[in-house]
């Protein structure tokens, strides 16, 4: 399968630069794997690859053809084969993405007795018009995923500089699934010369391991937790094993409580190979260096991040009177927006594999795999990233063998999984093919060339969305043919207890400093009174309180400093710009937007009419019921419109997705759900589905975490262990240009151990 594998940038005084590789927009890269640029400044860019288009025709039959797919701007084509070697040959489907175009990454799917990664495209407005298309590696799918964003957001720059009424008409009605392939007068032009990348559709057909490395920025990252959140982690190499490092916390260990270990090895092939090795249950490639799990089936999956296992081990070690042994458990993974992969494996049980003769059923340590790329030093170095296999061990055994390499742990089912980072690098270095990243070559077109810079067709009405239409496909399917280390200048800190840190902090307590022209000065502030604005969540009184809500200071928290664009450096947080004056917990039978309207909502109470400027965060929670977490933070003077809250709060919905961004951090809690949860910054825009309501005196920004499938398993996780959690959230406007850093944070709020049974129905 070929990721998007072009883009050609024409910068506005006509001149053409030819991007190898970097399938971000032009600019700063940031820290979530996403970019600036591009589509605000008005460039065209172009992306081309192979891809699966998944469907049903009118009886039902499914069918996956190989198609070729081409981006250029906001305009879209599907073809058969490659224009570029098939010079004469025409679209079978195009169209424009328009803004109401919603891309939704699935997951892996079977198709065809293949392991494919799904692609949903649907209409905001119309959930009924929608199509798929696949991929055969996740890393690829996330790519095209970016792909159709950055042209999304061309489609919203052309609309925001002024394009012809029949244009803007056109944009409203960009979802039509039930039409027939539109007709095509003019094809795939102004294709003077593109960077192509990867081997085209023959790897599609051999579901080839070879991928090709995104080069972007600083979406990559070596050693260690390299979150934007302070974790309180102290790790301790205590052995070196074949060239893996075994680590133990020593921060978090308590007595009974068992000790946090990880293995660690930098691995000569992309996070996207290593991640493909790791979840392929292939019998006879995991008996190559997995001495655990080799024997291994799948059960169940869901929703495509989520399958359940069984397996059986026989180690060569046990006495005749031992049974054999087998367990079950879940595998859960996402891929984090800087191209991270974070797999969660935890004991199961499952209906369809009762315990049996002959077996002992055993339960398989908890753990999680982390594989995150490295930064390379130049185009030349090959793709390497840095594997992380993290697991909490009971045994008192731990203690003797770091020791004095006590011989009885190394029998143990927990020491052969922290083995399996020694195979699994041993495996890929074994097999050059993983190393293999595809070259860079130039295309040349022989496509006509047509100076004028838009399609000219006979139906310009005709969307995109009509590519991935089931009404028309019985035709198509009978002419079917063959068809880190980051970079040292970052800074870095590692605090042995976060509280601590924080403490010896609170004295200086300094202010943003990116925050001083955000609210208009020229006029007096007002006094924010919380005693007389109470939400349904009450305020706590410190940590050790439960079912509350406090707002921590920002220094928790990393953010760009100054001088990001130059030396990618961070700063810590300072002062919260807002005050978060209530927390609503809300039970709800559907997701709810458009909070801040209710007549019983603080925004519509007397003293929330006199507040200058209220932001309202409606996180909206899937689950049975439904719930919605709503934040109010307040500001006591009017937002200054040039500022970068200013433009953020007034701009348009495109704008605030590309900016919009969420720093979690689990404080106290389970060490899986830290994991999966992580400290990543997240542009929530880019992530899941967000509404804005811009009126009056506030801003409302309603966050469907259920429109994504990976949201969604994250936070079905953190459900089930959130009366024990302390959970810390930052949010901000991410700065991509000069003038917008040192970047500030808007509010923060910290949830202590919430009950969900407090959660009060959202009619009261």
């Amino acid at each position: 399968m070929t990721s998007p594998g072009s883009k050609k940038v024409v910068p506005a005084d006509g001149s053409e630069k030819n991007l190898s590789g970097n399938l971000g927009r032009t600019g700063d890269v940031n820290d979530s794997g996403s970019s600036s640029g591009g589509g605000e400044g008005g460039g065209t860019f172009e992306y081309f690859g192979s891809v699966y288009h998944l469907g049903s025709n009118k009886i039902g039959h499914e069918y996956c053809h190989l198609r070729f797919l081409f981006i250029r701007g906001k305009y879209v084509e599907m073809y058969k084969r490659d224009p570029h070697e098939n010079p004469d040959i025409k679209p079978i489907r195009r169209g424009v993405i328009g803004p109401t175009m919603m891309v939704e990454e699935l997951g892996r799917r079977k198709v065809n007795h293949m392991d494919v990664y799904v692609i949903r495209f649907s209409n905001r407005l119309d959930e009924r018009r929608k199509g798929e298309i696949a991929c055969a590696t996740a890393g690829e799918a996330m790519k095209w995923v970016e792909a159709f964003d950055e042209a999304k957001q061309q489609a919203e720059y052309a609309l925001s500089k002024g394009e012809s009424t029949r244009t803007k008409l056109s944009m409203e009605a960009n979802i039509d699934l039930e039409g027939h392939r539109p007709r095509v007068r003019r094809y795939a032009y102004g294709l003077k010369k593109l960077i192509r990348i990867g081997q085209g559709p023959e790897t599609l057909l051999r579901q080839s391991s070879t991928l090709v490395n995104d080069v972007r920025g600083d979406s990559f990252y070596g050693g260690g937790d390299n979150g934007d959140a302070i974790e309180a982690h102290e790790w301790k190499c205590v052995r070196t094993i074949n060239g893996v490092r075994i680590f133990e916390d020593v921060a978090n260990f308590k007595a009974g409580r068992g000790f946090l270990v990880k293995a660690v090895a930098v691995v000569e092939a992309s996070a996207d190979a290593v991640f493909e090795v790791i979840s392929k249950l292939d019998k006879h490639q995991r008996y190559e260096w997995d001495t655990v799990t080799g024997d291994s089936e799948l059960i169940d999956s869901y929703e495509g991040h989520y399958d359940v296992i069984y397996c059986v081990n026989d180690p060569k070690y046990l006495s005749r009177w031992q049974s054999k042994r087998d367990f079950i458990f879940s595998r859960q993974w996402v891929r984090g927006q800087d191209g991270t992969y974070t797999i969660l494996q935890f004991p199961a049980v499952h209906k369809k594999r009762p315990p049996k003769s002959g077996y002992r059923r055993t339960d398989i340590t908890p753990s999680t795999w982390e594989i995150r790329n490295l930064k390379k030093r130049s185009d030349a170095e090959p793709p390497s990233c840095l594997v992380t296999h993290m697991l909490e061990i009971h045994s008192k055994r731990w203690c003797k063998w770091k020791r004095t390499s006590y011989s009885k742990f190394e029998k143990t089912i927990p020491y052969a999984l922290l083995l399996q980072v020694a195979g699994l690098k041993e495996y890929i270095g074994a097999n050059p093919a993983f190393k293999y990243e595809a070259s860079s070559s130039v295309v040349q077109s022989k496509l006509s060339d047509i100076p004028s810079g838009e399609y000219v067709d006979e139906e310009i009405e005709e969307q995109f969305y009509d590519a991935t239409d089931s009404s028309s496909d019985e035709e198509e399917s009978d002419e079917d043919d063959d068809d880190q280390d980051q970079d040292k200048k970052e800074i870095k800190v590692k605090l042995k207890n976060v509280s601590w840190a924080i403490a010896s902090l609170s004295l200086k307590q300094p202010k943003a400093p990116g925050a001083s022209n955000v609210l208009d000065t020229s006029v007096d502030p007002v006094n924010i009174d919380p005693s007389q604005i109470q939400g349904s969540l009450r305020k706590g009184d410190g940590d050790k309180d439960s079912n509350c809500w406090n707002s921590p200071s920002g220094m928790g928290f990393m953010i760009r400093g100054k001088t990001y664009l130059k030396d990618n450096a961070k700063v810590m947080g300072g002062q919260p710009l807002l005050t978060l004056v209530s927390v609503d917990w809300l039970k709800v039978d559907k997701a709810v937007d458009n909070i801040a309207l209710h007549p019983k909502c603080l925004v519509q109470s007397e003293p929330g009419k006199k507040l200058p400027f209220i932001l309202v965060v409606n996180l909206q929670v899937p689950a049975k019921p439904n719930y919605c977490l709503v934040m109010y933070y307040a500001a006591d003077r009017p937002v200054s419109e040039s500022s970068s809250l200013g433009k953020f709060v007034n701009g348009s919905d495109s704008y605030r997705d590309s900016r919009f961004k969420l720093i979690p951090s689990i404080v106290q809690g389970y060490w899986m759900v830290k994991r999966a949860v992580g400290t990543k910054a997240c542009l929530l825009g880019k992530a899941v589905t967000c509404k804005y309501l811009r009126k009056d005196n506030f801003l409302e920004i309603d966050v469907d975490i259920g429109s994504s499938a990976v949201a969604r398993s994250v936070i079905g996780l953190v459900l089930g262990y959130v009366t024990s959690l302390i959970v810390d959230l930052a949010i901000l406007i991410e700065g991509k240009e000069e003038t917008e850093l040192p970047e500030y944070i808007l509010g923060t709020v910290r949830l202590n151990r919430i009950e969900l049974d407090s959660a009060i129905s959202f009619e009261e």
